[in-house]
């Protein structure tokens, strides 16, 4: 006798059995940790991916709203004569531009990013909702750039901010969210409907000048200061002026609306991401 067993007799392995949740619910936050290194990884991939084969790197993050503040220094500042309430115009610009770059990016790459993943989705098990916390993830490394030229502009021109810099975590974390919220909404609605990829550059235009980037929000009157209530990055943007710039702070329903939308819109994304993720390899 070898001792050997003959194959029929060798210990079975375990069969896991995986099934899409049914219905409405929340995503499994716990079954996110378990999967927390591929979130990472993910995150390092866009990363590189984005900046592979550049001549400036991570200088991109700093690029686009150092070109955004200087042609709207020359068309509000110098054209237009906005008034930048005592600040000068490129900070005044930049500071509202940074969160806007955060918030710009996160909604357009998270909204496009489950359908940029099909070759992942369709082979391997993993929680859905991982891809596009990923890709919104990536650009806080943009972010903390922008604010370290900031604080830069911030000694160069000599202005000192107030006890209420304290709120800074609170608005980028705003800006954030919220742009992960509705790239949450969109990315699976993408799936399913492929004219998102064509609606979110037209409605990232749009919000573009209908958000006081460029102007302080006093210069908006009438049934206008509604619309503007409603766009969250009001809030976010004169948000960052009142923080950073030590100036008054904006109208607090230009804070009180975006924040609890913010709040909505990531509760039923997050709902309607996990109705949906089940059909997301049969769609792809």
């Amino acid at each position: 006798m070898d001792g050997t067993q003959p194959e029929s007799e060798e210990k079975q392995l375990p069969i896991l059995t995986l099934q899409a949740a049914s219905g409405w619910g929340f995503p499994d936050f716990r079954e996110i940790w378990r999967y927390r290194e591929l979130l990472y990884f993910l995150v390092l991939r866009d990363i590189k991916v984005r900046y592979r084969q550049t001549i400036f790197g991570g200088l991109w993050a700093v690029i686009q709203p150092l070109a955004l503040a200087g042609v709207f220094t020359l068309i509000f500042g110098e054209v237009a004569g906005v008034s930048s309430q005592g600040v000068p115009y490129p900070l005044f610009a930049y500071t509202a531009l940074v969160p806007w770059t955060l918030f710009s990016s996160v909604l357009s790459t998270a909204s496009g990013s489950v359908v940029g993943g099909a070759s992942l989705i369709s082979k391997v098990y993993f929680p859905r909702i991982i891809v596009p916390l990923a890709s919104a993830a990536s650009f806080l490394l943009d972010f903390a750039i922008g604010l370290a030229l900031l604080a830069v502009m911030l000694v160069y021109y000599a202005v000192t901010p107030s006890i209420a810099i304290l709120l800074l975590p609170f608005f980028s974390a705003m800006a954030f969210l919220c742009a992960f919220a509705i790239g949450v909404w969109l990315s699976a609605l993408n799936v399913r409907y492929r004219d998102v990829r064509y609606v979110v550059p037209f409605l990232l235009q749009i919000l573009l000048f209908l958000s006081p980037l460029g102007y302080p929000v006093t210069e908006i009157h009438g049934f206008a200061r509604i619309l503007y209530a409603i766009n969250p990055v009001t809030g976010i943007a004169e948000g960052f002026r009142w923080v950073v710039l030590d100036l008054p702070p904006p109208p607090w329903v230009y804070l009180i609306v975006p924040t609890l939308g913010t709040f909505v819109l990531l509760v039923t994304g997050a709902l309607y991401f996990r109705k949906s993720e089940r059909s997301f390899a049969d769609l792809i």
